[in-house]
């Protein structure tokens, strides 16, 4: 009976040291988890505000006022445009002649 009782009681003790360890261990991965989701929140915030901030670096007047200091860039104007025409291609040789026919 001895024996039996011992074997029971080191079961209990087992089974109380495993439920600790198990509680333990839930704590642990909440936590983790509860900063995990913090940090997601974070990211999604920082996400947001790196939105922002291209789309106001990509505004038309910022764009245009860079490539007029940067770039130098300027309006076109009658003035300072070039105009280029074609020029008539030559005459392709004709068979006729003699020349490209054998």
């Amino acid at each position: 009976m001895i024996r039996l009782n011992l074997v029971l009681l080191l079961a209990v003790l087992a089974s109380a040291f495993y439920l600790v360890h198990t509680q333990y261990e839930s704590r642990r991965l909440y936590a983790a988890l509860d900063r995990a989701q913090a940090q997601g929140k974070r990211l999604d915030a920082d996400h947001e505000q790196l939105v922002v901030q291209r789309r106001a670096q990509a505004t038309p007047a910022r764009v245009q006022q860079i490539a007029a200091r940067q770039l130098q860039m300027r309006p076109v104007t009658p003035g300072i445009t070039q105009y280029v025409s074609e020029r008539p291609a030559a005459a392709p040789a004709s068979p006729a002649t003699g020349e490209g026919a054998r």
